[in-house]
């Protein structure tokens, strides 16, 4: 059995800063990437960051610059530190895990953590 655990989220004025974290625990046997993911009210869900376990990233074209994905290996856990936040960041934010456990290659999603940009 494999759990993901979101926290970090909150409000916070435009402007300011947040930091999300997912910690990955259970059957895990390799962790190939680790990624989050928004979805706003209406919309679709949108990648925002991906960290490969080489250290390669990649971030939506919204959010470089602002955002930086990170991950303590040893812990299988991954950050998204959120800076100068603009209320179209709001939405509630995943985190994604692709990985092995056993001969089974698997992606599992956290339960989500919401996220509101407003004064």
């Amino acid at each position: 059995q494999v759990q993901l655990v979101e926290s970090g989220g909150g409000l916070v004025q435009p402007g300011g800063s947040l930091r999300l974290s997912c910690a990955a625990s259970g059957s895990i046997f390799t962790i190939y990437a680790m990624n989050w993911y928004r979805q706003a009210p209406g919309k679709q869900r949108e990648l925002v960051a991906g960290i490969t376990t080489s250290g390669t990233t990649n971030y939506a074209d919204s959010v470089k610059g602002r955002f930086t994905i990170s991950t303590d290996n040893a812990k299988n856990t991954v950050f998204l530190q959120m800076n100068s936040l603009k209320p179209e960041d709001t939405a509630v934010y995943y985190c994604n895990v692709n990985f092995r456990s056993g001969t089974s290659r698997l992606i599992y999603w956290g339960q989500g953590t919401q996220v509101t940009v407003s004064s």
